[in-house]
């Protein structure tokens, strides 16, 4: 696997070092991000088109529209649609737009326990690893998708993500799934069912659905998506590697997760406890616990051999560790990449059994 070299964009850089140098810049974005850049530089604010909240630490919070187009921007959108929001800003009228990827390639400004570069740096450590994961896979368009969101992490380059948009409705139900009648479904991070819906479309001669959500305002409103739906499992329980109650945070909708300074408990066991009949699919998105949850669904990847969508985007790392911690249990998957934002987020890695 070869990724591309590192390439200085001359008029980028010269118009990073514009803004850093200038006294009016402002922040696209409210989030850790952006939290960390504002303590690095001196602002005048932050913008953000999609709040109603007018403060966001101690500077206020500005819609596009109210601002004079010769501003200086760094955009803090890294996750779903950063370049959507680029593209909205240039068509409003502002044109000196920078991202903080730009900022981190172009300046001495340094960014720690982030998740760019955290990937950056596990990149560099272990690219041994993910060569090998990368021949593992078996499809040229995975391995392009692989290969992409590598270099967009090792060159902070958003041109490497033009090919990929956001699509929730298309993300864990591929073609290759081949889903077919009786299949059991465990949605792990269920959310609002909706996930479980969507299968639902794809296979809806099911045999039966298990949700997990420790979350229960969310399991009250997946129940309530689902009433009409017939052997549906709401379990109010996250997955792990053994029997446990943990802290966890509630306050980020579908990001919620097990935290240290979490502000309710959940209970958490294993899916091997959990469900005793055979599995067909199982979807995971868990907000970074889904190493743990792997551990304890053992048994039913040894003897059930099921397809697995599983999110790879938490942690820097989870590309090549999750992928090596599956084939040490079975290393008779096909392996498949999809993925599914602008940004960092939503990539999702498959494994189908070999026919």
């Amino acid at each position: 696997m070869i990724l591309d070299e590192l390439l200085i964009d001359i008029k980028q850089k010269s118009l990073v070092e514009e803004t850093l140098n200038s006294n009016n810049i402002y922040i696209y974005g409210t989030n850790n991000i952006s939290k960390k850049l504002s303590q690095m530089i001196k602002i005048k604010g932050f913008i953000n088109d999609f709040t109603n909240e007018k403060s966001y630490l101690n500077l206020p919070i500005l819609n596009s529209q109210d601002l004079d187009k010769k501003i200086y921007i760094i955009s803090c959108s890294l996750s779903m649609y950063p370049l959507s929001a680029i593209r909205n800003l240039n068509k409003s009228g502002f044109y000196n737009i920078v991202t903080v990827l730009d900022v981190l390639k172009y300046s001495t400004l340094k960014f720690e326990d982030t998740f760019i570069t955290d990937a950056k740096i596990d990149l560099e450590i272990n690219f041994s690893n993910y060569e090998k994961i990368y021949n593992r896979i078996n499809e040229v368009e995975s391995q392009n998708i692989f290969r992409n969101i590598l270099n967009f992490r090792k060159n902070f380059d958003l041109k490497y993500m033009r090919n990929y948009k956001v699509d929730n409705k298309r993300q864990y139900f591929e073609e290759f799934l081949n889903l077919k009648d009786g299949e059991v479904f465990i949605d792990a991070g269920g959310f609002d069912g909706q996930t479980s819906i969507e299968f639902i479309k794809h296979s809806p001669n099911y045999k039966s659905i298990y949700i997990f959500e420790p979350d229960n305002e969310n399991l009250e409103i997946a129940k309530k998506n689902l009433h009409n739906y017939k052997n549906v499992n709401f379990i109010s329980k996250g997955l792990s590697n053994h029997k446990d109650t943990l802290k966890f945070d509630m306050g980020s909708g579908s990001a919620s997760k097990i935290s240290e300074i979490g502000a309710i408990t959940i209970e958490v066991d294993t899916l091997d406890n959990l469900v005793k009949e055979k599995i067909t699919f199982i979807k995971m998105d868990i907000e970074g616990a889904e190493g743990l949850a792997i551990e304890g669904m053992k048994n039913h990847i040894l003897n059930d051999y099921p397809k697995m969508a599983i999110s790879v985007y938490h942690k820097a790392d989870d590309f090549w560790k999750i992928t090596e911690q599956i084939l040490n249990i079975r290393n008779d998957y096909d392996i498949y990449m999809r993925h599914y934002t602008e940004g960092t987020d939503e990539t999702i890695m498959f494994f189908i059994p070999k026919k």
